[in-house]
């Protein structure tokens, strides 16, 4: 059975949806088709790992429109559909074995959880947080466990370490590097990290490799490191990355490698196939012109709004300000800017008042924020990101003085 639709949007996720919606708010008037694996209406990721998993919030409020919002702007949501080939001549994709047409393609199909290919990978009671059912499988199994094992120290492991020790769980973290969130955080906001969930009975343990998984009846009963020590588990949760859906548009002839190469306006090296979001790697003014692939929020609805503007017309750039959040216990870590190779750091407060934030400089200028509890620094460092903006790194440290406030640096 073959279908035909003006504009394909491959990824029923956040940069897929908010596509859609941005198209149909421009006025839009043609087709529009959102294909997805998930089984779901479009819904928010981010609560899967923490208030979701907690019981905190149902899954209908972690949808991103109702059913009626697709319905009357007649966008056509097709879930349960997985695209595994794109022919960029014909343009067409094959999704579920029939062809599906397109004029334009917004590849938005964001990526899969990394998993463990050590022995024991594909016990019972191994998790990924990814989907909705990810989620459901592990509240559903946590009735018969008392010992987790969180395998990877980046914010999925920890925000879901924070959920499990507030249900009473013994939790261990295991992050194969010297400190956890090392990928994307500078020193001093690992180290409060690993403190805070130690303070909350968490275990974190650095430098620990995995070797293997051991079962018992099918079921994952421990945990085996690269040193011989075993420890004891009922379920293990794993957190080490996405891989991107990238494959198809690869296989099409599309420039990339770990994500589709796009440029300011989310177009692909292929004639009308653009690519947005989780699976996207774009040139950043935040990083030097830099290629980068970022995972967020903020990221997907806003090259979303990009590749809208592009389809009918009316292209503008994409530059927005890279920001992500991160809720653990009762602290709201708020990030912006991009601090990836800073060259130097500065801590704004004290980390032991669980008030404080991390600035990060790049040749001079501030180029990132981390701000725990602190929305003040938020906002005015957003500022300051922006405008690449030169200050001295003293001044800066004074946090009974406001960001705004701060004489720049010439």
């Amino acid at each position: 059975m073959s279908q035909e639709y003006d504009v394909v949007i491959v990824g029923g996720g956040h940069a897929g949806a908010q596509a859609a919606a941005a198209l149909r708010q421009a006025a839009f008037k043609e087709s529009i088709a959102v294909i997805g694996e998930d089984p779901n209406l479009p819904y928010e990721r981010p609560p899967l790992s923490k208030e979701y998993l907690a019981g905190e919030r149902s899954f209908d409020r972690m949808l991103l429109r109702p059913e009626t919002f697709w319905r009357d702007r007649e966008i056509s949501i097709l879930t349960g559909v997985r695209a595994s080939i794109v022919d960029a001549e014909a343009r067409t994709i094959c999704a579920n074995g029939s062809s599906i047409s397109y004029r334009k393609l917004i590849w938005a199909a964001g990526g899969s959880a990394r998993r463990l290919t050590c022995s024991g990978h594909d016990l019972g009671g191994v998790f990924t947080v990814r989907t909705r059912a990810d989620a459901d499988a592990i509240s559903a199994a946590l009735g018969q466990v008392n010992e987790i094992v969180v395998i990877g120290g980046g914010y999925i492991g920890l925000e879901a370490a924070a959920v499990l020790s507030k249900m009473g769980k013994k939790v261990t973290v295991l992050e194969a590097l010297s400190r956890v969130l090392a990928r994307v955080a500078g020193e001093p906001l690992s180290r409060f990290f690993e403190e805070e969930h130690r303070s909350h009975g968490v275990e974190i343990r650095l430098e620990a490799r995995v070797d293997s998984l051991i079962g018992r009846d099918g079921v994952v009963a421990g945990v085996c490191l690269a040193n011989g020590e075993i420890l004891k588990a009922q379920m293990v949760i794993v957190g080490i990355g996405i891989i991107p859906s990238v494959a198809p548009l690869l296989e099409a002839g599309a420039a990339g490698s770990d994500g589709i190469h796009v440029d300011e306006y989310c177009r692909t090296s292929l004639p009308d196939i653009y690519a947005i979001g989780d699976c996207a790697s774009h040139q950043s003014r935040f990083l030097d012109e830099k290629r980068i692939r970022l995972e967020s929020v903020q990221n997907a609805n806003d090259q979303a709004a990009t590749v809208a503007k592009a389809i009918i017309g009316s292209p503008a750039p994409y530059t927005a300000t890279p920001w992500f959040w991160s809720n653990q216990y009762d602290l709201r870590l708020q990030t912006v800017g991009l601090s990836a190779g800073h060259d130097a750091v500065v801590v704004r407060g004290d980390p032991k008042t669980r008030s404080f934030s991390v600035v990060y400089f790049r040749d001079g200028r501030i180029a990132a924020l981390d701000c725990v509890n602190t929305p003040r620094d938020y906002v005015q460092g957003r500022k300051l990101v922006e405008g690449r903006v030169s200050m001295d790194k003293t001044a800066v440290a004074d946090a009974e003085v406001a960001l705004k406030d701060m004489p720049f640096v010439a």
